[in-house]
This record gives C-alpha cells, sequence and structure tokens, in this order.
C-alpha cells in the first residue's frame, strides 16, 4: 500500500482528517455492525474480506474463507502482515465443539545466538533486530496456511489462492481516506524501506510512497503467490527457499535453506477457561495472550460488572490492577513451552486468582514496583522479562454456514518487518527477531523488558501477545474476536468481551468503544484521547493512576451469534477494515 503524501503539508491535512474521523467515532456513534445468517468474515481489509465471502459463496467453509483472506492481506496490507511473517489461528468445529489451535509463528535461525545484538562491550546495537537481514526470523504463514487447508479445507488450494493472486497481479486502489494506523506505520518505517532496493522498487517512486487513490501493482508477488498456488513447499524447498537463503547469505542475514526446509507449523492445545456462563478459549504459549486474558478474566471472577457500567472508574480500577497482575506474572514465567516450562495451570487456577484479587485495593491503585509476579512453585526465571512486539498486526475472524469459525492473528511485526524484501519475490520480510530479549533487562522498540525465558535460541518462538479468542455458550458458537496491537492485544481482546458478554453491547459498539491499557512497566495507564470523560477520568487519578492519553490504538473486529442465531460482525474505526456476509 502507498498511502504517504507526496509532501509533509498533504501528510500532516491527511493526518488531521484521520484523527477527526476517529474524534466524530470517538464521541458520537459506535460502528454499526453487518447481520448475515448465512456467514460472514472480517477483516482489517474490505478486498481481504471479499476475498474470504467469495470462497463461502463458492461452498467452502471457514478454513477456506480464512486462509483466502490471509493471503489476500498479505497483499493488501503489506505494512502489517504477509506470507513472509507468520502468526496464530484458532478454529472451532460445531459439529464436535471442539477448538484446535495452530503456532505457526516465526522461529528464530539455526545460527541464531542468545548474545547476537549485543557489541563487544556487552550493550545491545541500537535497531540490529528490527532493521535489515539479521533482523528476520524464519517465516510461518504458507505452511501454517497450507497446513490447516489441507487436513479441514474444503475448496481446492488453488481456488483459495486465487484471489490474493489477481489483486498482486492487478494491484488494487489504495484507500483515499488512510488512517492514522497506516499512516504512522508509512512515516516511521519510509528509510528502512528505502535502503533496501527490492522494498524501494515495489513501495515507493522517486523515494516516496505513492498516495491515496492510486493502484498498486506487486508482480513479483503475484507470481510468488502462483508458485505457492502450485506447489506451497516451493517457500520451503524450492525456488522462494532458494531465493530466500541466497539473498540472506549476500547480505549478513541467518536464514538458511536448513532452517526453511525443517520449519513445521505446530499443534497446541488452546488454553480454555470460565467466565459466567461462557467458556473462553484463547492461544497457549508462546503466545502469552490466551493466559493472561484469563487470568484478568479470573481475578475480575464474579464482580457484577454491569451494576457499575463500564465506564465507571470503579470497573476500570479492577480492570487496570488485573492488568498490572498479568503483565507482572508474563514478565516472570511467559516463553516458549517447547524451551522452558510456562506454568499454565498455576497461572489459570481460579484459587491463584482469588489470591490476586485480595491484593487490589478497590480505592487506591498500587504502584507497579509494589506489583511482583506471584510465587509459583518450581519457577525457574529470575526477574524481569516483559517483552512487546509490534502493533502492526493484521486480525480476522470468519464464521460459516455451519458456525463453524475461525480466529486468525498473522504479523510482520514493525510496519514492512525488517524493511527487507527478496528480489524477484516480492515478500516483505518479518523482524520478529526483536521478539525476544536481546539482552536481561533491555527493552525492546516497545519499552517492555526481557530475560531468561524469552532469551534468542535456535529454533526458539520468540513470545507474542496475539490473543485469537474464541467464545462458546451450551457448547455453540458465541463469538470470536481479535486483535492487533502488541503488547496492548490483551487488553483489547479483554475490554471488548466484557462490553458483548458483560455489557450487552452489539459487536460494533464493542469494538469502538474507547480503550484503557496498563502493561505494568511503564507503571502509566494509556486511555485513548477522546475516549473517557472528565469526571471518569478524575476518578482514576483520585485512586492514584498515571494517565497518559494517547491517540487511538488497535485495529480489532469480531463476529458474535446472536440470540435468534445470526451473525453480527464489525471492524474497528480506527482501521479501514470492513464485515462481509451473506
Amino acid at each position: 500500500m502507498r498511502i504517504i503524501a507526496k509532501s509533509q503539508r498533504t501528510a500532516i491535512a491527511i493526518f488531521s482528517l484521520s484523527v477527526v474521523c476517529y474524534t466524530q467515532v470517538a464521541s458520537a456513534t459506535f460502528t454499526l455492525p453487518l447481520r448475515s445468517k448465512k456467514g460472514m468474515v472480517v477483516s482489517a481489509h474490505p478486498l481481504a474480506s471479499e476475498a474470504g465471502l467469495a470462497m463461502l459463496r463458492k461452498g467452502g467453509n471457514a478454513v477456506d474463507a480464512a486462509v483466502a483472506t490471509t493471503f489476500a492481506i498479505s497483499v493488501v496490507e503489506p505494512f502489517s502482515a504477509g506470507i513472509g511473517g507468520g502468526g496464530f489461528l484458532l478454529m472451532y468445529s460445531q459439529k464436535t465443539g471442539e477448538i484446535k489451535a495452530l503456532d505457526f509463528r516465526e522461529r528464530a535461525p539455526l545460527k541464531a545466538t542468545r548474545n547476537m545484538y549485543l557489541d563487544a562491550q556487552g550493550k545491545v546495537r541500537p535497531n540490529a533486530s528490527l532493521n535489515g537481514y539479521l533482523a528476520v526470523a524464519t517465516p510461518g504463514t504458507v505452511a501454517g496456511m497450507y497446513e490447516v487447508h489441507r487436513r479441514y479445507g474444503k475448496l481446492p488450494w488453488q481456488e483459495v489462492l486465487k484471489p490474493a493472486i489477481a489483486l498482486a497481479k492487478d494491484g488494487f486502489i489504495i484507500a483515499n481516506v488512510p488512517t492514522w494506523r497506516s499512516l504512522q506505520e508509512y512515516q516511521a518505517r519510509q528509510q528502512v524501506v528505502l535502503n533496501n532496493p527490492a522494498a524501494r522498487d515495489i513501495f515507493t517512486r522517486n523515494g516516496e510512497f505513492y498516495g491515496p487513490g492510486e493502484r498498486l501493482v506487486q508482480r513479483d508477488l503475484a507470481r510468488t503467490l502462483q508458485t505457492i498456488a502450485e506447489n506451497p513447499q516451493s517457500f520451503y524447498t524450492g525456488k522462494i527457499a532458494q531465493a530466500i537463503a541466497a539473498d540472506m547469505a549476500k547480505n549478513g542475514g541467518l536464514i538458511t535453506l536448513a532452517d526453511l526446509q525443517a520449519y513445521k507449523p505446530i499443534w497446541r492445545t488452546p488454553v480454555c477457561g470460565n467466565f459466567r456462563v461462557y467458556k473462553v478459549c484463547s492461544m497457549p504459549p508462546p503466545s502469552s495472550g490466551g493466559i493472561h486474558l484469563l487470568q484478568i478474566l479470573n481475578i475480575i471472577g464474579d464482580t457484577d460488572l454491569k451494576s457499575w457500567g463500564w465506564h465507571d472508574p470503579r470497573a476500570l480500577h479492577l480492570m487496570v490492577e488485573a492488568m498490572k497482575i498479568a503483565y507482572a506474572d508474563r514478565s516472570q514465567y511467559l516463553g516458549d513451552p517447547d524451551f522452558v516450562k510456562v506454568p499454565v495451570q498455576q497461572l489459570l487456577s481460579t484459587a491463584y486468582a482469588k489470591k490476586r484479587r485480595q491484593e487490589i485495593n478497590m480505592d487506591v491503585a498500587k504502584p507497579a514496583t509494589e506489583v511482583k509476579p506471584g510465587i509459583i512453585p518450581n519457577s525457574q526465571f529470575p526477574l524481569p522479562n516483559l517483552r512487546n512486539e509490534s502493533t502492526q498486526t493484521s486480525h480476522l475472524n470468519v464464521v460459516d454456514e455451519q458456525r463453524n469459525a475461525v480466529s486468525l492473528t498473522f504479523t510482520v511485526n514493525l510496519g514492512f518487518g525488517a524493511g527487507v524484501v527478496t528480489p524477484g519475490t516480492g515478500i516483505v520480510l518479518n523482524n520478529e527477531m526483536d521478539d525476544f530479549a536481546a539482552a536481561p533487562g533491555v527493552p525492546n522498540a516497545f519499552g517492555l523488558i526481557g530475560n531468561e525465558a524469552n532469551a534468542i535460541a535456535p529454533r526458539k518462538t520468540p513470545l507474542s501477545s496475539m490473543t485469537p479468542t474464541i467464545i462458546t455458550e451450551s457448547n455453540r458458537l458465541r463469538m470470536a474476536v481479535g486483535t492487533p496491537g502488541g503488547s496492548t492485544i490483551i487488553t483489547q481482546v479483554l475490554q471488548i468481551i466484557l462490553n458483548v458478554l458483560e455489557y450487552n453491547m452489539d459487536v460494533g459498539a464493542a469494538v469502538s468503544a474507547p480503550r484503557i491499557h496498563h502493561q505494568w512497566l511503564p507503571d502509566e495507564l494509556r486511555v485513548e484521547r477522546w475516549g473517557l470523560d472528565a469526571l471518569t477520568l478524575q476518578g482514576l487519578q483520585n485512586r492514584g493512576h498515571k494517565i497518559k492519553q494517547t491517540n487511538p490504538w488497535g485495529n480489532a473486529n469480531a463476529i458474535a451469534v446472536t440470540a435468534d442465531d445470526n451473525l453480527e460482525g464489525a471492524t474497528d474505526p480506527r482501521g479501514e477494515g470492513s464485515p462481509r456476509g451473506f
């Protein structure tokens, strides 16, 4: 996508328009949900949602639609996610009631070392894990999509890739009204893209990104997708793999043919818990999302938030204090379960939640320095270990006519990933290595700190906050939800779930409502500007919360099943996504 304007003045004007649009949404109206009966797709881009819906119309199932949407997003939202990245998928079968989780997250190359980003003095080299070839982890998106499709898809593999191939070959028109989300990423990552000749040739002209209303054509990516349609293993063993490995070797990257050939997605057991009458299932480690979403819900417990109201300072205070506890625990215990022991059952136990709830003073905010990770027996990790991935990620949900569902989050990490495109392929490669702890106690690009549990190791998966979530009620689908947003993903999904299940909002209102976020460190309560009213803010400040008002964040979407078995879907007004149904 090419949405950086051709002059700074134009960029400022567009950004101002974007802010005005969001201000109107936040202060006046919520996004109206789309309702349908037979099937629905919601994603971060209308063209991607159309690609998924086309599969449902052809008789495909939720998996077919999710795979088509994922590949389409890889074309139309290259700054956020793509086939050069990875992610997590949750799927629900209405027939069996079973929920499965697929980990297709990127992994550290075989040549990766614990101290690969440190200089001779043991200090982290600036931007080494962010920009360029050394920042790239082995991609998993293609392997993940092929794995879930070959097991559960209904339509032919080549059929589900057709929309993405067409979008890359013929191009697509960039949105006339870009969002704050896309603008800030294009502005922040412009120089990184310009530094890579292949990326520069695709996404810029005369050193500038193309503007709204123009057509982006990605012919190299179209050929790559066509090759993947004919043989998905080509990404890992064929000409595509050879091109990636050769370019890595030429430019000091670590990924080799051996890394690509060895990559396999992993089926994992989702983490599930009960909240009120609902069963909430989400992604297990190496994502921290599911554990800490459930942990916060457990701490809230049977508190009657509804009687207070969603904007009541008491309800928000309780959520914030629970967030601090969860993120403190995240700092201590979370990592790749194939490399470290994560105390999942202890963190999810209701007894542990009740113990931590007793530490919360409903009248006074506890300083972050006084919020400690809980003492879990046999814990092996010293403090601290809190990391944060990029806000530039993409999420999609699909529900088909049989009420099978997919909730999928994937990413290339920072905008345009590492700023690297493999020549001749059109593939934007991730910078997911930054999600590891480069050194104990050193914050990454987003301020979160890391240590032993998330240290770099060959073939290890970096810690994530991605939280694709599926909720059932009485063994029937109730909701599928997720969002991008780095460390804020967990708290966004939490608030959307509470908005629907506790406060009885429709999904349009639920994804539009103002958001808050606290991640333990830094000790600040982030609040969306134009969000909460003055009395609510004062009530939080009176309790000792250090409020930081910021621009809006996230790009959530959700599908809910209503009491009369209709589907209700909505995308975030903070982004440019769109629901599609029939």
